[in-house]
């Protein structure tokens, strides 16, 4: 019964590893274009400040923290952590 589950579940463990390294790799080579727009968000959101454009200054600086490292890129890290930690869980229940 053990041998059967280990055998059915090997193939979930690997759709799993495939998916945390693609999503990974992803996540990686995205860094630098969402650094680049969320420095010219912020600079943008800050001269729409200076001219007394609060509304759309404070939208733009909001737009500029989402694609920052702190915002959905840190939402994405979060989940493949989470996604990985499935994957170990499943992988230490079965195989122990």
């Amino acid at each position: 019964m053990r041998l059967i589950l280990k055998i059915l579940v090997a193939p979930v463990i690997v759709v799993l590893t495939v998916f945390v390294w693609i999503c990974s790799a992803l996540l990686y080579c995205s860094a630098w274009v969402f650094g680049l727009a969320g420095t010219v968000l912020g600079i943008f959101g800050v001269l729409a400040l200076i001219t007394h454009q609060v509304t759309n200054g404070i939208i733009l600086l909001m737009m500029a923290f989402l694609v920052s490292p702190y915002g959905i890129p840190m939402a994405a890290a979060w989940l493949i952590g989470k996604i990985q930690d499935l994957r170990y869980a499943i992988q230490d229940r079965v195989y122990g």
